[in-house]
C-alpha cells in the first residue's frame, strides 16, 4: 500500500543514490550526500527542510524536498510551502508517483498550516498545471556594469561579508520587499541558509569549479549594501543583493569593484533575478530570457486566494531562495 514517508536514513540514501545522477552539480556522489546534510543541520534547515518519499512496502517510488517557508502576499503574513526535486524512480514512471507524491506533500503541509504550495518547474509547466498549479513569468536577466574607461575601482569601501552582516541584510531585505506584493520574509537564518548553501557546493565541488562571492559596502563600520554571487565557470550568478539607498548606487559601486580587481581579464558574463523597477544606475540590462526555472503557485487557504495571479512586477523573489 502506498504512503508518505519521511526519508530518513536507508530511505534518505536511496533517495539520494536515486536522484544524483541528475542532481548532482559536479560533485561526487559523496559530496552530494555531505552538501544536503550540511544544509539540513544549518539553524534553518533543522526547521524548515525536509526530504520525504513515496513507498509501497519496502520500495521507493518518487521523493521530493519540502521547505515550509514564511511569507507575505498582500500585506498579510503567510506560510508556503516549497517542494523541490520531485523525482520518480525510473523503473515507476508512468504510473501517478510524482503526482502523488505532491498531492500528499501538499495536504501534509496543509495540515501543518501552509497557505500556498510553490515550486519552479523544470519541466514543461503543463504538467503542475495540471495539479492545479499556476506559472507566472520570470525572467534571467544579462547584465553589465558600466565602468570608467580607465576600468579603475570606485571609492568605495568594500570588503567580505560574514555572519556579523547577516542582521543589516535582513534589514535591507525587509525595506525593499515590503514595496512588493508578494515576497519571502527573510530573516537570519534564512538569509545565512542561503549563502551557505552555494558555499557549501562551491567548497564540495573540484578545485577551481566553483566560487562563491559574499561583498558588503560600508558606511560607520555597517553593511548598508551586499552582493551573493555564484561563479561557476566565469559566469557570475547574483543570488541575492540589497541596498540602503533605493536607487542601489552602493550595490552598483560593489559590482564595480568587483569585477575591477582583474582589469586584465574578460569582464564575467552576469544574470540576476532583479526585482522590478530595482536598477542600480551602474548596471545595464542587455537581455532578458525566460527563466529555465519557472515559478508556480498554488493557494491552500482563503489567505492566499490570488497567489496564482500574481504578475512578474510584483513579485520580490531572490535567485538564492529558489530550490
Amino acid at each position: 500500500m502506498r504512503a508518505l514517508a519521511p526519508a530518513t536514513g536507508d530511505l534518505q540514501e536511496r533517495a539520494l543514490d536515486a536522484t544524483y545522477p541528475l542532481w548532482h552539480d559536479g560533485l561526487s556522489r559523496s559530496a552530494y550526500g555531505r552538501w544536503f546534510a550540511a544544509q539540513v543541520a544549518t539553524p534553518w534547515g533543522r526547521r524548515h527542510l525536509t526530504r520525504w518519499a513515496l513507498v509501497d512496502g519496502d520500495s521507493l517510488l518518487a521523493t521530493a524536498k519540502l521547505y515550509m517557508l514564511d511569507a507575505s502576499f498582500g500585506g498579510r503574513d503567510i506560510k508556503i510551502a516549497g517542494i523541490g526535486a520531485v523525482f520518480t524512480l525510473p523503473e515507476h514512471r508512468g504510473r501517478g508517483a510524482a503526482r502523488e507524491l505532491v498531492d500528499r506533500l501538499v495536504g501534509h503541509a496543509s495540515q501543518s498550516g501552509a497557505d500556498a504550495a510553490l515550486l519552479f518547474s523544470e519541466i514543461d509547466p503543463a504538467y503542475y498545471a495540471r495539479l492545479g498549479f499556476t506559472a507566472f513569468a520570470n525572467h534571467d536577466l544579462a547584465i553589465r556594469v558600466r565602468e570608467d574607461a580607465r576600468r579603475g575601482a570606485p571609492a568605495t569601501l568594500v570588503r567580505a561579508g560574514g555572519d556579523d552582516d547577516l542582521d543589516a541584510i535582513v534589514g535591507m531585505d525587509a525595506d525593499r520587499s515590503a514595496l512588493y506584493r508578494f515576497h519571502l520574509n527573510r530573516d537570519r537564518d534564512l538569509a545565512h541558509y542561503a549563502i551557505a548553501k552555494k558555499r557549501l557546493l562551491a567548497g564540495l565541488s573540484p578545485p577551481g569549479a566553483r566560487e562563491l562571492l559574499f561583498f558588503v559596502a560600508e558606511e560607520g563600520r555597517a553593511a548598508v549594501a551586499y552582493v551573493v554571487i555564484s561563479v561557476n565557470q566565469g559566469h557570475w550568478t547574483i543570488e541575492s543583493c540589497g541596498d540602503r539607498d533605493p536607487a542601489g548606487a552602493r550595490l552598483g559601486a560593489i559590482l564595480q569593484v568587483l569585477v575591477a580587481r582583474e582589469p586584465t581579464q574578460p569582464r564575467p558574463s552576469i544574470t540576476a533575478w532583479l526585482p522590478h523597477a530595482f536598477r542600480p544606475p551602474q548596471l545595464e540590462i542587455v537581455g532578458a530570457t525566460p527563466s529555465r526555472d519557472v515559478m508556480m503557485t498554488r493557494p491552500l487557504t482563503i489567505a492566499a486566494r490570488g497567489t496564482d495571479r500574481l504578475q512578474e512586477n510584483e513579485v520580490l523573489y531572490w535567485k538564492g531562495d529558489a530550490f
